[in-house]
């Protein structure tokens, strides 16, 4: 096995090494945690929705366990449009800039779901409706599809060496914080109407809210700088003999020599996304269904959880600066497999404080996985294809893991009657994140640790 090589500081990374956290980057840090936190919420209060709302809105001539399903059915259609979006950034984020695919997508996400909290449902537009939803959610998924790859490398690339685990968390909190405040929108929506008012229009509300994201959008475009790295890579392609270091077809180049490791990195996300999306989605919807318990009380079960889950993912990117970034993936992922049975035992019981219990111990392994991936899985690309990588990397786990699973979980269920199978397909995705980060080479060993003048990243992305 070929010892990880240390990569020599240069140019924009030589500048922010040398140079202490400014005031600016503090202000950056706070951009992204704030619109990765709108973004991902406007992105997951569709799930939320899918689970308690649109089966009566969008399908309300089906069966119970038939609308839940055509309603996850709609929730992955934004899942299948993410690659999409990932690609198409990842080619014009790796040649033009990773700031303006952040404000474009961020623009797109708020305007798709301010829509959706205006469209009318089956009552009123018929067979119309439900179209019109999975058009809008696959417009929701080409933005979140493009957002992810941009705020993680604008934050991680404008880092300090020894702190873009840390530096890249501030884009990852924004899932565990979108999941938070579109709970509480939802319970406030809820609290505010009667169960008729919220079903007919109430649950509208916590939609049309997103157009709070226009104000970050704007401070973003005007206030924030594209990554010195990338301004670096630019500059020095400006002159002629240095025009091959911007790729002319990022994501070409990408698939064509670093298919394997995109497939490793993908496969980074398979347990923590699993069980993150059965955490959010899939067992509100079973708890209200087939346990009898109130939705209104298992949001704010959920809500301390999530809160509690981006303290967890800060945590992991900051351990993955100290000791590296697959230690702390290979734990998480294993808590995620010893877990897999206990969680269901435990919301099994009916209980509201044992749900939470489940929520929370599986979030951690969840959490500890993800946080340093932001970070991770940029440092195994190269600059010059690094958006196409990582996005093309993030989004095929989000088309073949995320969306599916809420759908998965409730067809199983429907199927066996029981979640002894769930608990099975948990355990398998986090032994393959296992698997993907022990063949994955480490990009922030020790020597490059200890090393003042070297920068986290991996020659190679497989270990050999």
């Amino acid at each position: 096995m070929n010892p990880p090589t240390a990569q020599p500081r240069k140019g924009a990374e030589q500048a922010a090494a040398e140079t202490p956290p400014t005031r600016a980057s503090g202000k950056l840090l706070a951009a992204g945690l704030i619109g990765s936190s709108i973004e991902w919420y406007d992105f997951f209060l569709y799930g939320t929705a899918a689970a308690l709302v649109f089966p009566h809105v969008f399908f309300p001539d089906s069966s119970a366990l038939t609308g839940t399903l055509l309603s996850f059915s709609t929730f992955w259609a934004g899942f299948l449009a993410r690659p999409i979006g990932g690609v198409v950034a990842g080619h014009l984020g790796d040649r033009h800039g990773r700031k303006a695919m952040v404000v474009l997508s961020m623009a797109l996400m708020g305007a798709c779901t301010f829509l959706i909290g205006c469209l009318p449902g089956a009552g009123v537009l018929g067979a119309a409706a439900p179209l019109l939803l999975v058009l809008l959610r696959f417009l929701q998924g080409l933005a979140c599809g493009a957002q992810w790859g941009g705020i993680a490398l604008l934050l991680t690339e404008s880092a300090s060496p020894k702190r873009k685990g840390y530096a890249g968390t501030f884009g990852q909190m924004g899932v565990s914080l979108g999941v938070f405040l579109g709970n509480g929108v939802f319970l406030l929506a809820s609290a505010v109407t009667s169960d008729e008012a919220f079903m007919s229009w109430g649950w509208r509300i916590p939609f049309l809210v997103s157009a709070v994201l226009l104000p970050v959008v704007m401070y973003v475009q005007n206030k924030v700088e594209d990554s010195p790295e990338f301004r670096q890579m630019s500059e020095q392609a400006a002159a002629k003999s240095d025009k091959e270091k911007v790729a002319r077809a990022p994501v070409v180049e990408v698939i064509r020599s670093k298919w394997r490791t995109v497939l490793l990195a993908a496969g980074l996300l398979a347990g923590t996304n699993c069980l993150f999306y059965i955490s959010i989605a899939g067992v509100i919807s079973y708890a209200a269904e087939h346990l009898g318990l109130d939705k209104d009380d298992i949001l704010l079960v959920a809500m301390p959880v999530t809160a509690v889950g981006a303290l967890f993912v800060l945590w992991a990117g900051w351990l993955s600066d100290r000791v590296g970034r697959r230690p702390a993936v290979l734990v998480g992922a294993a808590i995620i497999v010893l877990w897999a049975f206990p969680y269901f035992w435990l919301v099994n019981t009916g209980s509201l404080l044992w749900l939470g219990v489940a929520v929370l111990i599986g979030g951690f392994g969840q959490s500890l996985t993800y946080g340093p991936l932001a970070a991770y899985i940029g440092e195994l690309f190269e600059p010059r294809v690094r958006y196409s990588g990582a996005s093309l990397a993030y989004q095929i786990a989000a088309l073949t893991i995320s969306g599916g699973t809420p759908l998965i979980m409730t067809a199983i269920i429907g199927g066996t009657g029981g979640t002894s199978w769930v608990s099975v397909f948990i355990a398998v995705m986090g032994l393959l994140t296992f698997g993907c980060a022990w063949v994955l080479r480490e990009t922030n060993p020790r020597e490059v640790r200890e090393d003042p003048t070297a920068v986290p990243g991996a020659v190679e992305g497989v270990r050999s």
